[in-house]
This record gives structure tokens, sequence and C-alpha cells, in this order.
């Protein structure tokens, strides 16, 4: 059974989290202890109904407030297929939280209010996605029970997010109109909207395609530990543990090790049960050579017929959350897949504006939340791939040295 990663995203009060809450309750995922708390805490609101967003939203803050405010993961499960959820939140200055949840998002569901229709953060999300490459993007026009179920709201919005998106790189878009209060196309089809003819909610979540979605041509592997066990049994044991992050790794398969240059064959690949023969995304393996090389943490497996670029200037596009804005010639930490590192600003190519796609290229700083195109010199090199061609060897984090806070998500766009 395949597993679908998903991220939520819209505005404030769109309803992604009783959104979320009502696929875990009508797919049956919850447990009778946790909808009796859920009742009980509905009831001393004063509501009338079971407030279903109260499954996602497990802080005490977002809870007397109404708010979701830190990325809430949850896990379901149905006989077709396994999810992850990231309820991200709808404020515009939690928006490095929704990058947080969509950067290893498989698919967006971004939920517009059908009274609203798409705003700013529609379009920030939009963007956001589109920038981080998720693959598939649902739009999720909720409370369509606020404005009767009509048709034409519906095909208004999602014409307008048509409008939008076509600028963007999204390549899969699915429009739903959905009432996550009442269950409206959430788990079933709803009688309420005879004139929609596509899929419900959780069923285009189980069927959509995402195996074309997975990299297997470009072998990385970026090396986190180096194994030498002390034992006195295991003799001349070296095993280099890492995750797979793209790529298809066989045993005999030839293999260069980047930043060195230094080549080897694939003498083993063991895993916590036993040695297999081929590993692939996401297994976390030990791989063995059949050469004594000198590797070490950060370090990259690949191919030799096909490599990552070795580089120290990067050109990337991030998303910056910090308060104090980025400036053009500060120095930042870099923390990129295993390989930590330092880097000053070279250049602000400019600021993109969200609502508009216009690029200020007279822009001297980046603000808290404000996404841009930056230049970045390393103090050592980075084993790198533009983020278009591999999401896990394509992005990286900034963190500030003095606060120990990260700053910024990039993402690749080339490197010299």
């Amino acid at each position: 059974m395949d597993m679908l990663r998903f991220a939520t995203a819209g505005s404030v009060d769109d309803g992604k989290s009783t959104l979320i809450g009502r696929l875990l309750f009508d797919s049956k995922s919850i447990f009778e202890d946790q909808l009796l708390s859920v009742e009980e805490t509905s009831k001393s609101r004063g509501n009338e109904y079971v407030d279903l967003s109260l499954l996602t939203d497990g802080l005490r803050s977002e809870r007397e407030q109404g708010i979701t405010i830190d990325v809430a993961y949850r896990y379901f499960a149905t006989p077709k297929r396994k999810f992850i959820i990231a309820d991200t939140p709808g404020h515009a200055q939690y928006t490095r939280n929704m990058v947080t949840g969509a950067s290893t998002a498989d698919l967006a569901i971004v939920l517009v209010d059908a009274r609203k229709g798409v705003i700013e953060q529609s379009r920030r999300h939009a963007t956001i996605a589109s920038l981080l490459r998720v693959p598939h993007v649902v739009l999720a026009v909720n409370k369509m029970d606020l404005v009767d179920f009509d048709e034409k709201v519906f095909e208004e919005i999602r014409q307008d997010f048509l409008d939008f998106s076509s600028k963007l790189n999204i390549t899969d878009i699915t429009a739903i109109p959905i009432s996550a209060l009442n269950g409206d196309n959430v788990v079933s089809r709803s009688e309420n909207t005879p004139w929609y003819q596509g899929p419900a909610l959780l069923h285009h979540l189980e069927t959509v395609y995402i195996g074309a979605d997975r990299n297997l041509q470009d072998v990385r592997f970026p090396v986190q530990y180096v194994i030498r066990p002390q034992q006195k049994d295991v003799i001349d044991y070296r095993g280099f543990a890492g995750q797979v992050a793209s790529g298809l790794m066989k045993t005999g398969d030839e293999v260069i090790v980047l930043p060195s240059g230094l080549t080897s064959t694939i003498a083993g690949i063991d895993t916590a049960d036993g040695e297999v023969e081929e590993a692939f995304p996401p297994m976390s393996v030990t791989v063995r050579l059949a050469d004594e090389i000198d590797i070490s943490r950060g370090d990259v497996i690949a191919r030799p017929n096909n490599q990552p670029i070795v580089s120290q200037d990067i050109d990337a596009t991030i998303c910056w959350m910090d308060d104090a804005p980025l400036v053009k010639g500060k120095k930042y930490a870099v923390l990129h897949n295993s390989r930590e590192a330092r880097c000053v600003v070279k250049e602000l190519q400019y600021e993109l504006d969200v609502n508009t796609l216009h690029r200020d290229q007279e822009a001297t700083q980046l603000g808290r939340n404000a996404i841009g195109r930056v230049t970045l010199r390393m103090t050592t090199p980075l084993v790198v791939d533009p983020y278009a061609k591999n999401r896990e060897t394509g992005s990286f984090v900034l963190i500030d040295e003095a606060t120990n806070a990260t700053v910024a998500a990039c993402t690749i766009n080339n490197a010299e």
C-alpha cells in the first residue's frame, strides 16, 4: 500500500482543520475517547454542532483562539492508501509553517471560502505550492452550503484560480465544491451538487497517481554517517549510512563520490532487516563500496554518467521567515541535506509580489514572509541539483548563527 503526503492551505477560517476533522471522522480514523473530548469541548463553547477542527488544533492557544498556529500532522488510512496530513496555518505571519508542511507534500489542498473567492492568501499559497513543485493541487471551494451550492459561484472561483495558476508552474489542478462542516463531497458525493460530475475529495486522494512523481532516474545518496563497528567479530566493515534521496541503487553499480570525484562500485546494501539487492527512495540503508575511499558526512554518492552539480555559487528562490530582514552582504549558516556550510548573500535579484507575480528588481531587502531570488556564495562546495529536477538535493535552509533560528527555506534554480 503506497502513501500520499498532502498539505492543506488557505486563508483564516476557510475550514482547513474542519475539513481534516471531517476526513478523519467520516473515514472512521478517530477513537471514541477523542470524539467524546471534542463533543464536550464543543458543548462547553455553546456550539450546536461537533466542532471537528478540534481534532487537529492541539495547542491550547489554538483551541482558545479557534485558529491554527503550528503545523499539525495527522495520519489515517483507507483500504486503498495511507495518508499523512499536514494541517498548516492560514495567517500570513505563519507562512513559514505552510512552507514546512508543503515541502514534502505530494499534493496540496488549497481551500477557498465560497463567499470570499480567491484572495491574497489563496494566491500566496498557490505560489508557494508552485515554487515547492508540489505535483498535484486540489482547489477545494469550501462552505458551498453558505452560497446555496450555487454552480455559478463555484465556476467563477475555479476560473479565477485557473487564470492565476496559469502563470505558475502547476501542472495538475482539480477543483471540488465541498462543505467540510456538513461533509458534502468530502468522503462521498453530495446530492446538493447534482451539477458537479467529479469525484469526492477522498476518492481523488485515494486515486491520484503519484508513481511518476518519484525520481528513480538520478541516483543521489547523501551520506549521513560512516559506520565502523568496534566489535572483535566484525572485521573491516565500513559502511555509509543515509537515506536514498532519489534514483535506484543496485549492488554492482559503478558510483562516484562527490565532491572528491573518486569512483568505486557498490559491494553491498544493508538494511535493518538484512542485505538487499537494490535501494530506492525513501529507504534508509547502509552502502558498502568495493574500494577504500575517504568519505565523510555530507558527501553524496551518485552515478558517474549522471552527476549533480558541485558549486559554491548558488542561485536560489527563498521564502524569508525571520523578523529581521535579509540584506545583501549578510552571512548565514547553511544546512543542505547532511552537509553544513556558511554563505554570504552576494545579490538580491528581485522580490516577488505573490498577488501580481511582479518582480521588483529595485528591492534592497526581504521582509518576513517575502519571496525573492538571491545569489549566494558558499564557503564550501555543495553537491546540488536544480529543484525542478530533484526536490531533495535542490533545497536547503538558512540559519541565523546568532540565534540558531531557521530564517529561510530555499530552492535552487541553478548553480555555477
